[in-house]
């Protein structure tokens, strides 16, 4: 559960920025260390004393946010974070390295009355909304945003009825989802499900949608949360988000009623590059014993394990729901050349 509050992949990418600027090594800054960094800032309810002082700022621009993450990501492999300003770090740091995840993404507070975006790290005040976004950059490897694509996404899952946070996209293209750990001023304690067990989202070994559904089983969630799980399985079969890990499904504890329930779904996406053909992509998570070639036999397996009452008729809304998201793409201005190639790895079923 610690490991939960660590910065992911971006994170690290941006301490290790920060750290270099102010001359020093993050090689040899220890576990202890990244967590008084943390502190009070990370996602969900943990906090971690004593805590490291950090300079606050109160206000942000996304755009001159995205261009010091563009020279971060674009030197990462070969220069010092020296080259780069401090103060713009800092910035970016304090609200770019407590959200996981491989993509780069900030925590932001918008003012309910005023509309003023400050950073979402230490602000959880009713008065805000408070929102992860995951930034738009100019990538060459991805000539179109992916943050747009999971806008798209985001469309089709709700009009599904999956439950999702409130999201939007900022200036239309970066994607803005509403914090599930932020609500009614309070902090909500939220686990992965990597968190909540110590399984490693990277091993094959334990990295099965029955996992996932036994872990819910155990925690005790409501018969329909069950079904809910079930749906988002077959959302991420049908859509092809093959990248629905261990660490994208979380819990959270509601501490009125002293129970868990499933966070609100989230990184639903196509999450590999539409322009470079993978033969056969694996799935992070097993179905049946299968990361590949899932077949409806598969699906009726875990639905029959785990008592899905309507597994067909869920399968059915989904993959009926391809021509909405066709509709929402083109909408959003996605070029059809990718929507052409992410309709290709689409999957649907003879029911």
């Amino acid at each position: 559960m610690i490991a939960d509050s660590l910065p992911d992949v971006f994170g690290n990418i941006i301490f290790k920025a920060w750290l270099e600027a102010n001359h020093k090594d993050f090689e040899k800054i220890s576990v202890i260390e990244q967590l008084a960094y943390v502190a009070n800032r990370g996602m969900g309810a943990l906090e971690y004393r004593p805590g490291k002082k950090i300079k606050k700022n109160v206000s942000i621009n996304l755009d001159e946010i995205t261009e010091v993450l563009s020279q971060v990501l674009e030197q990462k492999h070969h220069t010092s974070g020296a080259q780069l300003d401090s103060a713009a770090l800092l910035n970016v740091f304090k609200i770019g390295t407590s959200a996981g995840g491989a993509r780069p993404k900030i925590l932001i507070s918008q003012h309910k009355e005023t509309g003023k975006i400050i950073p979402g790290d230490l602000e959880y005040s009713a008065e805000y909304n408070h929102y992860l976004v995951k930034l738009s950059l100019p990538d060459q490897e991805h000539p179109y945003s992916r943050e747009t694509v999971e806008y798209c996404y985001y469309l089709t899952a709700i009009e599904l009825g999956i439950e999702m946070m409130p999201s939007r996209l900022i200036e239309g293209k970066h994607f803005a989802t509403m914090r599930f750990d932020r609500q009614n001023g309070k902090k909500k304690h939220i686990l992965t499900a990597s968190g909540m067990t110590g399984w490693d989202f990277k091993d094959p070994e334990v990295s099965s949608y029955e996992n996932l559904f036994e872990l819910a089983l155990n925690l005790k969630v409501a018969p329909r949360q069950i079904d809910e799980l079930f749906k988002r399985m077959i959302f991420n079969v049908i859509f092809f988000n093959v990248d629905d890990h261990l660490k994208n499904h979380s819990f959270i504890y509601e501490e009125q009623d002293n129970e868990w329930r499933l966070s609100p779904a989230y990184d639903l996406t196509y999450a590999l590059n539409p322009l470079i053909r993978i033969l056969k992509a694996s799935r992070a998570m097993s179905i049946n014993g299968k990361r590949k070639e899932i077949n409806l036999e598969d699906l009726l397996t875990i639905a029959d394990k785990f008592t899905i009452k309507k597994a067909k008729q869920i399968i059915e809304s989904v993959q009926n729901a391809i021509p909405r998201w066709l509709e929402h793409a083109l909408a959003l201005g996605i070029p059809e050349k990718i929507i052409s190639e992410m309709q290709k790895d689409f999957i649907t079923f003879k029911l």
